[in-house]
């Protein structure tokens, strides 16, 4: 028997898991499931501007970094060098990925960490609030059958939210613990894309919260073919360290230009239709992603969090 956090582990980082086979790592149209910067460029020119501001705000360091914090293929990082905003003179772009065993660095004094939907995939306990207590959930059984089994908690037991009788919710330990580490160790900036709600209330009272993905589709059953499919949660603000500011993604994109960079897609559009180049058709195609990274029902409602030291 496995408490849920230790089955989500290995199904997603032991030797047969989504990510520790390498099944997981493709990501983009040709994976499992597409993040913002995998939806074009138009992402990465948004943050490439907020980050320049970063970096002009701390002095315009010669030696500066931006780490790209559960990487996957590089998307991310690869529309920042697309960008190529005046800091790119002096920034280093690293990308970090437990799937690939590359941690982040211990020192990160004067750094950007970026987490584009990593904290709803660190491994969390799913708990039950119940009339005489806690119980949480564990997972029992192998490959010819898998089951839960709910456990109580040992008596004082506090997740650090409370909830109705008869609710669960996920107890994000691993998230925490992590935005805690990168603070610890010196990062000027962290920003936070990710999935989910302020509280954890609103994710027990709304549920849906448990995700697996695979091949774009989405279930809600972990124990169906493990290692085969993405497990994730809804991130619950509360349960993270306090964050200097809490938006959506598309008032986020909003304030850093996205709107502008839009319109100069479109102009260059115009001015290049009548014998289009590559470019033209990639400025076009920034209309379109930026309906994409706004949509309310979508992406544009994913939250961003930001850390400052």
């Amino acid at each position: 028997m496995q408490r849920f956090d230790a089955f989500m582990e290995q199904s997603l980082y032991g030797p047969n898991g989504f990510y520790g086979s390498g099944r997981g790592v493709a990501g983009g149209r040709s994976g499992d499931f597409l993040t913002s910067s995998e939806v074009g460029p138009l992402f990465g020119a948004v943050l490439a501007r907020a980050v320049n501001s970063w970096w002009a705000d701390n002095g315009r360091p010669p030696n500066f970094r931006v780490i790209d914090a559960g990487t996957g293929p590089g998307t991310l990082l690869k529309s920042l060098t697309k960008a190529d905003p005046p800091c790119a003179r002096a920034w280093e772009l690293l990308g970090v990925d437990r799937a690939a065993r590359t941690p982040l660095p211990g020192d990160l004094r004067g750094s950007v960490v970026i987490a584009n939907e990593l904290l709803d995939n660190l491994v969390f306990r799913v708990v039950e609030r119940q009339a005489r207590g806690w119980r949480e959930v564990y997972i029992e059984g192998n490959a010819e059958g898998r089951r839960e089994r709910l456990v109580d908690c040992p008596k004082g037991f506090q997740p650090g939210f409370e909830l109705a009788v008869g609710q669960r919710a996920p107890m994000l330990s691993a998230a925490r613990q992590w935005v805690t580490n990168v603070l610890e160790r010196g990062a000027s900036k962290l920003i936070v894309f990710d999935y989910g709600l302020k509280t954890t209330a609103e994710l027990a009272n709304r549920g849906g919260w448990l995700r697996t993905y695979q091949q774009h589709r989405r279930g809600h059953d972990p124990l169906f073919e493990p290692g085969q499919w993405d497990i994730t949660t809804d991130v619950a603000v509360d349960q993270l360290p306090k964050p200097d500011t809490v938006t959506n993604q598309a008032d986020w994109l909003g304030h850093w230009g996205i709107g502008q960079l839009v319109e100069e897609g479109r102009a260059y559009w115009q001015e290049h239709a009548d014998a289009p180049t590559l470019k033209a058709f990639r400025m076009r195609s920034r209309v379109g992603e930026s309906a994409a990274l706004t949509d309310p029902s979508g992406l544009g409602s994913w939250l961003v969090l930001t850390y400052s030291s």
